[in-house]
């Protein structure tokens, strides 16, 4: 295998002070500067999401999403923030199945949930912060009023979605297109409509008073039960095109966003080497990377993380584990997940043994507790019996991955339902306070502006399913089961290791094996960002259509050939991918002696650590 494990594009970063870590190089400044300020772990991590909304517009945005994980060493206490907004009042599956459609749409305002993140972030800085709205929301209008640098995915995003927003979205052409064209990479980019919502939000929380804390509640009210609610109602009555080739009008309303709240809960753990790996409740797919964990406890994982025989174990983990996914998961307050059955040493000792030589080509969960497990549709006619998603970009010019996230590809989405990707983000401070979180949803590639406000709706209903009865079934007021998963570790119940990562499904099957090479093989952080990345496209896609590549395993060609050509013949459907075109994790932790570590990842060339 061509690596060399002493090589790293840039340092792991160290230091006592704070330490910063994103999928932007401005958000990262921005999380620093506000920990130079004074602010502590949170007030930054709230920086730098706010930032990433404006200056990663593909990825994520305020009509998006976040979960959010932090430890206070304070108050001794590890939380999850659920930023997670929830389905519409009316969002039942027969509002969609009489439309004609057996999925919710993958673009347009049909799949939009109530836009979480601000609530999210409001939360953060309310409970653990320390500075006003206006310390840590500066950033974000400054960007979004005087411009940012255009990154080239931006540019390819807005090329791609170019002549939906000539045809069927004006507003997104009137905010996005130069003219005709995208903006060039390198350009200056603002957004005035956006800057004036962030400053308006601004003017009322200040309105409220001196208050720290009543000034984020009334910036929470005009975003929910003010002027911001008031225009998603008004937009979302609209008729817009979407990738079932119809136009649809929104389900999402002024009481949906006034009926809802971001909240605190707790996070799921499970001890592994040593550490307590922190997740979200599966209203998110985060229990589904403790399950991998649970399994592999008890392989063998002392072979090099670059070998045939460890990738192959570590997929054919990953492969029950988000079998699990598609038949057990779903928002807790609907559905009873059996989540202590599926973490259970007996229940991953018997899952195990389904773990042979040979890629598995089927779909198995499992019976926790004996249930019996139920699948949707999409997940079982066929399983693999159809072309993979390989074979199906032959011969038709496709590139197979997304330049704009390094993500594979579905030919059969149209363009205008192209998704974005995700932001992701990490800090940890000078006291030892840590924080992890994932924003996304609410891309421009997925749904209009609303030009009003200078933002989309978010699209992240298309994760639900409409046959009744299952755990991620549409309902109500019920989240979704999203893919957003930031991740934590403590070392004898202190913050030891926050990370995280883009990708969609790929993100907790990225992220474990930057973990593992992490703890098994005693790689520093940006060694084990760097090592060349695999995942497996065998699961259902989370995404509209919800294809899914039986057996198919993408990987990087720094693998190298004898790499790639055993696990073909283990029964891997190996796509082998550029160097350096798979996952953007970012990692911080904190070591002996209060020193702090920081890395970030150099594919996409947008991800930066920061830290002294």
């Amino acid at each position: 295998m061509a690596n060399d494990p002493e090589f790293t594009t840039r340092p792991q970063l160290a230091g006592t002070f704070g330490m910063v870590a994103s999928t932007h190089w401005l958000a990262s400044a921005a999380g620093m500067a506000v920990l130079e300020k004074g602010g502590n772990a949170f007030d930054a991590a709230v920086a730098v999401g706010l930032t990433l909304q404006v200056v990663e517009p593909h990825l994520n945005g305020p009509g998006g999403e976040v979960p959010i994980i932090g430890h206070d060493v304070g108050k001794g206490e590890t939380f999850v923030v659920c930023g997670q907004g929830t389905a519409p009042a009316a969002a039942t599956p027969d509002a969609f199945t009489r439309q004609g459609l057996t999925l919710v749409p993958g673009s347009g305002l049909l799949a939009a949930c109530v836009p979480g993140a601000l609530a999210g972030w409001l939360l953060l800085l309310r409970e653990y912060g320390t500075l006003r709205l206006r310390d840590v929301l500066e950033y974000a209008i400054g960007y979004a009023e005087y411009g940012f640098p255009v990154v080239p995915a931006i540019s390819w995003a807005i090329a791609s979605v170019a002549d939906t927003f000539r045809t069927a979205w004006p507003t997104s052409a009137d905010t996005y297109l130069n003219g005709t064209s995208a903006p060039s990479p390198g350009a200056l980019f603002s957004n005035a409509v956006l800057a004036g919502t962030y400053r308006r939000l601004l003017t009322q929380a200040e309105a409220a008073g001196p208050d720290r804390e009543s000034q984020i509640e009334a910036a929470r009210q005009a975003w929910y039960d003010g002027f911001v609610a008031e225009e998603i109602d008004r937009f979302a009555r609209s008729e817009v095109m979407d990738v079932t080739g119809e136009r649809h009008r929104g389900l999402l309303s002024y009481d949906d966003m006034a009926s809802w709240h971001a909240r605190l809960e707790t996070p799921v753990t499970y001890d592994y080497a040593g550490l307590t790996v922190c997740k979200t409740q599966p209203w998110g797919q985060g229990p589904v990377f403790l399950q991998q964990l649970a399994l592999l406890s008890g392989c063998d994982l002392s072979q090099q993380p670059g070998s045939a025989e460890f990738i192959h174990t570590v997929v054919e983990a990953s492969k029950l584990a988000f079998a699990d996914r598609e038949a057990w998961y779903g928002d807790p307050d609907f559905t009873d997940v059996p989540v202590a059955d599926l973490l259970s040493p007996e229940y991953n000792d018997e899952r195990r043994t389904l773990i042979s030589d040979a890629a598995s080509g089927d779909l198995v969960p499992g019976r926790p507790g004996g249930r019996e497990p139920r699948l949707p549709a999409f997940a079982t006619q066929p399983f693999g019996t159809g072309p993979s998603r390989q074979e199906r970009h032959r011969g038709t010019g496709d590139p197979g991955i997304d330049p704009a996230t390094g993500e594979p590809l579905g030919r059969s989405v149209q363009a205008q339902a192209r998704r974005g990707d995700t932001c992701h983000l990490d800090v940890v401070d000078r006291w030892g306070n840590m924080v992890a979180a994932t924003p996304s949803g609410g891309w421009l590639q997925s749904s209009p502006v609303i030009g009003s406000l200078g933002f989309p709706l978010g699209t992240r209903g298309q994760m639900f399913t409409l046959e009744p009865g299952l755990p991620a079934t549409i309902a109500p007021r019920k989240r979704p089961r999203t893919t957003l998963t930031p991740s934590m570790a403590l070392r004898d119940g202190e913050p030891y290791l926050a990370f995280g990562t883009p990708g969609g499904d790929q993100q907790d099957q990225w992220t474990l094996a930057f973990f593992l090479r992490h703890v098994h093989h005693g790689m520093n952080l940006q060694e084990a960002i760097d090592f060349p990345a695999f995942h497996s496209a065998h699961m259902p896609s989370s995404f509209y259509p919800r294809e899914a590549s039986p057996r198919r395993l993408d990987a990087e060609s720094r693998l190298g050939p004898a790499v790639l050509d055993d696990l073909r013949r283990r029964g891997h459907d190996v796509a082998v991918h550029p160097d350096w075109s798979l996952g953007r994790i970012s990692a911080v932790a904190r070591g002996a002696g209060g020193v702090l570590y920081g890395a970030a990842n150099p594919r996409g060339m947008q991800g930066y650590a920061a830290g002294r």
